[in-house]
């Protein structure tokens, strides 16, 4: 008969521990929080030093009897939440509501769930972490008051359902901002002359560097041809070469936030996702054989830290598979990227790194197995010997005073890009094997073609969710646990959508944010919610009071508050109209913003309800039936995908975009492929293809 009753979050959690414990321990789930503010009213007593007034949540009554029943029949109860402010948070309300006493030995925490692990932990419990707790309910008292404050005035003032809050405020801030940037950019002229050399049989490029020793930007054309005069019909001669040797090392291991760009650039997951699948892999996956086990350690985290034997563990797998070469003399330890980073949990990482991504492939969905690569790609890289790179750059002189300038690189010894090279969100990587021919000063290479471009500066590039977040970090809002909740309130909420998986603000976004601007400006700057993050992560130390951070922040906010309950004006937003009719009423439908985009609607709402996508014209005969347009269309799930104007009489369909060149070879249609290397055109029915020449100047100069 068990005598110990294990509380955790999610029966998936529950499942793996159970089977570790044995016999004598019972694991049930809470399934997440049991109590919370109430939503019917704000819940905070402001004048009584901010005591939370919680209640039960709704739904939770057979659960919490089941606890409460399963509790009464243990001689000890251990509350096995997450290991972080909200983990801490679900235990202390469970201890309330089970009547345990929060400084009795309880509470066992864990960064990984695997055998090991979970047997150390119940051997060390601890008394609940008030300073912890108390942080989450800073929080959440903090949110709420903004919440549930500022809220209802937006609802009087502009719309029924608008809210605002310190975090997501700051976030829409920042894509309106980008926005505005872009909106004021004005783009500059820039030329360069490319030269396509060759030595013998081998060809390489050079780009134009100098003139008469001086380094000068080409702005216009009148610069091109004083360059292009200089050099004449001279040949290309070889003035200096430098060789040197260069080290890359590699990427520190994930935090929440690098997992979360990291797997929107090379698996194209939204930060939802990729938490959704962390969480499976973290609670653990049924390998067969060997049992469930927890794949990866704890995931919202902002530590860079590595238990030492995790290290040993990555130095023998790596000593062993790859050779000695390939760990490096001393085990690697990343510093912090953000000063007020917490060190309580490692970094993200495999729990073993001896299960590699193969031996548990036939154990994982798609989804999971891509995630768990790219973790332990990751990890494995981090701790191994930086690579070695020769490069060599060299100068050639032409006609009277021009210098151009070719740059290449080899890989003498690959160390860590063996395994792994972390992406950027460009979607370009590092071309590390850039050959150069051997060559030395005074030889004389020829030119096979020399090429001046025009080019024009681009403006500073839409947030996509990867840049968001790592904007979010570098400034300081947010922490690993609110990054993707954030994201997706702001959607939710209609202040912005997505465009070509990027962020723009809807009219509705700017006409808050403008508002909040005039009356809640502390809200909106990043430098106010980045100390008020500082100060909640203090209370977590135990080095400020959490009713004290409470107080300053509230009296300068309810001061606020009066200024704008009198003084706010009432807005009323105007749709645009488009010049379609409603095939089913007749009224002019409107544009709307939904999460994927602009929509057209119905005008006479909630009369009429009919929706239409909009849909664009690429300029296409369709291939199958030859009378219809090709459209380009967004599916439910917010995809592109391209079809016949002519549907339901014609049914072609497709998800790569149709282009009106037909293929040279047998004069089908082709379609156009893109990924991270730059596109291609496809015929749909024999093997030719053929690159797209396209003018990708960098975004930020």
């Amino acid at each position: 008969m068990a005598d110990s009753l294990v509380i955790v979050e999610s029966p998936a959690k529950a499942k793996t521990i159970g089977k570790y414990l044995g016999s004598k321990f019972i694991v049930k789930a809470s399934m997440g929080h049991i109590r919370d503010l109430p939503k019917s009213q704000i819940g905070v007593e402001v004048e009584n030093d901010f005591n939370p007034k919680y209640i039960t949540i709704r739904g939770k009554g057979s659960i919490l009897k089941e606890l409460k029943d399963a509790s009464k029949k243990v001689k000890k109860v251990y509350l096995a939440a997450d290991p972080d402010r909200e983990g801490e948070a679900i235990a202390w309300h469970l201890a309330h509501y089970l009547e345990i006493d929060e400084s009795d030995s309880c509470r066992v925490v864990f960064n990984e769930i695997t055998k090991q692990a979970v047997k150390d932990a119940f051997k060390a419990p601890r008394p609940i972490n008030m300073d912890l707790v108390n942080a989450q309910q800073a929080r959440r008292i903090l949110d709420r008051l903004v919440g549930y404050k500022i809220s209802p005035l937006l609802w009087k003032k502009v719309k029924k359902g608008l809210s605002a809050g310190r975090v997501q405020s700051v976030a829409v801030k920042l894509i309106i901002d980008r926005e505005n940037e872009i909106d004021a950019f004005v783009p500059v002229e820039y030329w360069t002359i490319t030269a396509q050399l060759k030595q013998g049989a081998t060809t390489f490029e050079a780009k134009y560097h100098s003139l008469n020793g001086e380094k000068r930007e080409l702005g216009n054309e009148a610069d091109v041809q004083e360059v292009m005069k200089a050099m004449g019909d001279s040949a290309f001669t070889v003035s200096e070469v430098k060789e040197k040797e260069r080290l890359r090392n590699p990427a520190a291991p994930f935090i929440t936030s690098s997992l979360q760009q990291e797997a929107a650039r090379k698996l194209g997951y939204r930060a939802s996702k990729t938490m959704s699948v962390a969480q499976q892999l973290y609670e653990g996956v049924d390998l067969g054989k060997e049992g469930t086990v927890g794949l990866i350690t704890y995931m919202r985290t902002d530590s860079t830290r590595i238990s030492p034997i995790a290290q040993e563990e990555a130095k023998n797998y790596i000593e062993e598979k790859y050779g000695p070469a390939y760990s490096p003399e001393q085990p690697r330890v990343y510093t912090k990227k953000n000063s007020n980073a917490q060190d309580a949990h490692e970094a993200v990482r495999p729990t073993s790194v001896f299960r590699d991504p193969e031996s548990v492939k036939e154990f994982l969905s798609r989804d999971q197995f891509r995630l768990y690569k790219l973790v332990w790609d990751r990890f494995v890289a981090s701790q191994m010997s930086s690579a070695v790179l020769d490069t060599m750059t060299v100068d050639l002189k032409v006609g009277s005073g021009a210098i151009f300038r070719a740059v290449g690189s080899k890989v003498k010894f690959p160390g860590f890009i063996k395994i792994y090279v972390e992406g950027n969100d460009d979607g370009t990587t590092t071309d590390d094997e850039k050959f150069l021919p051997p060559l030395a000063v005074g030889e004389v290479v020829s030119a096979e073609a020399i090429d001046p471009k025009q080019h024009f500066t681009q403006p500073p590039p839409r947030y996509s969710e990867a840049r968001l977040v790592r904007m979010m970090e570098e400034v300081g809002i947010g922490r690993p646990s609110t990054y993707a909740p954030t994201l997706e309130t702001i959607q939710k909420r209609g202040y912005v959508a997505m465009e070509e998986k990027k962020f723009i603000p809807t009219e509705l976004g700017e006409l808050v944010i403008q508002m909040m601007e005039e009356f809640f400006p502390e809200i909106l700057d990043a430098e106010f919610t980045a100390h008020m993050e500082d100060d909640l992560d203090h209370v977590e130390d135990g080095k400020e009071d959490w009713v004290k951070v409470l107080a300053n922040f509230y009296s300068s906010f309810e001061k606020r508050l009066e200024y704008a309950e009198e003084e706010m004006k009432e807005v009323e937003l105007q749709d645009e109209i488009s010049d379609e009719l409603c095939e089913k009423c007749g009224k002019h439908l409107v544009y709307k913003m939904g999460r994927f985009g602009k929509f057209l609607a119905c005008s006479g709402f909630p009369d009429c309800r009919n929706t239409k996508p909009i849909v664009k014209d690429i300029g296409v005969t369709c291939p199958k039936c030859h009378e219809g347009k090709i459209i380009e269309r967004r599916s439910k799930k917010g995809r592109y995908f391209y079809g016949c104007d002519q549907y339901p009489g014609c049914d072609y369909v497709s998800w790569d975009k149709p282009v009106s060149k037909p293929c040279p070879q047998c004069n089908s249609v082709m379609v156009e492929k893109r990924n991270k290397s730059g596109a291609k055109l496809l015929c749909t029915q024999c093997d030719y293809n053929e690159e797209v020449i396209e003018d990708m100047e960098p975004a930020e100069l």
